[in-house]
């Protein structure tokens, strides 16, 4: 759709500047010789001094199927390219086990807090299980006293 977009816009580029040209074409048959060929000569170095549109390809999206791909075109990567892109990839990753390894050992030190303390209690870990031990515990104040 851009490109057929830029083709029109260029060709309606193309078409004005056509139109001028035989405007000052037609207006050129009544001047004498040697205006006529210094507005030559003037045209001559205005078309060896124009610049010149280079155009490059922008990355496009291909859709095939179900997955969409990424296209650099003509350009393409090398490798070092391909290394730096895979960069921030591999930060991610590194990221990721970091976070897993705090996580894992912060469950460990918890787990490892709740036994300590089952362990140097009064009372006996099957205590913890018994049925009469968690009536003993929701009414425990009142019976207390």
């Amino acid at each position: 759709m851009n490109d057929s977009v830029h083709r029109h816009a260029e060709n309606l580029q193309n078409q004005y500047g056509l139109k001028v040209a035989a405007r000052l074409s037609g207006a050129t048959a009544d001047l004498p010789y040697d205006i006529s060929e210094r507005l030559r000569a003037a045209r001559v170095q205005a078309l060896a001094h124009r610049k010149i549109v280079v155009t490059r390809t922008a990355p496009v999206v291909l859709a095939s199927g179900g997955a969409a791909t990424l296209s650099f075109g003509d350009e393409g990567l090398n490798w070092w390219s391909r290394l730096i892109s895979a960069v921030p990839l591999v930060i991610l990753a590194m990221g990721l086990v970091s976070i897993d390894v705090v996580q894992s050992q912060y469950r460990a030190d918890e787990v490892a807090e709740i036994d300590s303390a089952l362990l140097t209690d009064d009372l006996p870990p099957s205590a913890y299980v018994d049925p009469g031990f968690a009536h003993f515990l929701k009414g425990g104040e009142d019976q207390g006293r």
